[in-house]
């Protein structure tokens, strides 16, 4: 055999192997790139990290001795029509015990208008020990012109938080809503990135949004 062609045949397939390695790192970090945003939020979601309550968590395990206030903050994108706002500004109740809180939304203007929340807690290092077992983030809720709704809120507090020594002393957690025209915007505002994860309507046992008095 023509040892001038087997060396270029030889040469041919290192080429290739070195094409196809270099095509696949390439790739992979595109793929990377892609799936930061959402990495580093389901990392936020299991860990508590920036403020992000914790995904399930189970039933609230019973009342302790420990006191703590929980502040509820709403806050609306300017461009959607809508008075939203606590139905009362906090709660003082023991860790482990279950809460149940409501926001109220109206739709100021002469048409449907519909609606998208995120949120967060603050301090972010609470967000390990606080869970959410009910709430109505990430779902669209479309409100009739004038329509006003209460829409719930259940969640418990950790004991373990006065365990640990970065949140031992805290005595006081703020629950923030924000609701969008959308989760497009929602994302461009960046309110994605330490929002909390979606648990939903509680099937059974709840209390679903309720309409209020329309005007």
């Amino acid at each position: 055999m023509d040892t001038t062609a087997t060396r270029q045949q030889l040469i041919a397939r290192r080429n290739r192997r070195t094409a196809i390695a270099a095509f696949a790192f390439v790739a992979g970090m595109v793929g990377v790139s892609f799936a930061a945003v959402p990495l580093y939020t389901l990392f936020c979601r299991v860990t508590g990290f920036g403020g992000t309550p914790m995904i399930g968590g189970g039933p609230a395990p019973g009342a302790g001795e420990r006191l703590v206030t929980v502040r509820f903050n709403a806050n609306t994108q300017p461009n959607l029509p809508w008075r939203f706002e606590p139905a009362e500004p906090s709660q003082r109740l023991h860790v482990g015990e279950e809460g149940v809180a409501f926001y109220r939304a109206q739709n100021l203007s002469d048409r449907p208008a519909t609606g998208i929340s995120t949120y967060n807690v603050t301090p972010e290092t609470v967000g390990r020990y606080f869970h959410k077992t009910a709430c109505f983030c990430f779902e669209e809720q479309t409100l009739a012109p004038g329509q006003e709704v209460d829409m719930p809120l259940a969640y418990w507090i950790d004991p373990r938080i006065a365990d640990d020594p970065n949140t031992r002393d805290i005595r006081t957690i703020t629950v923030s809503y924000t609701f969008f025209r959308s989760m497009a915007d929602a994302e461009r505002s960046g309110a994605l990135a330490n929002a909390g994860p979606h648990v939903g309507r509680r099937e059974n046992g709840g209390q679903p949004p309720r309409p209020a008095a329309t005007p």
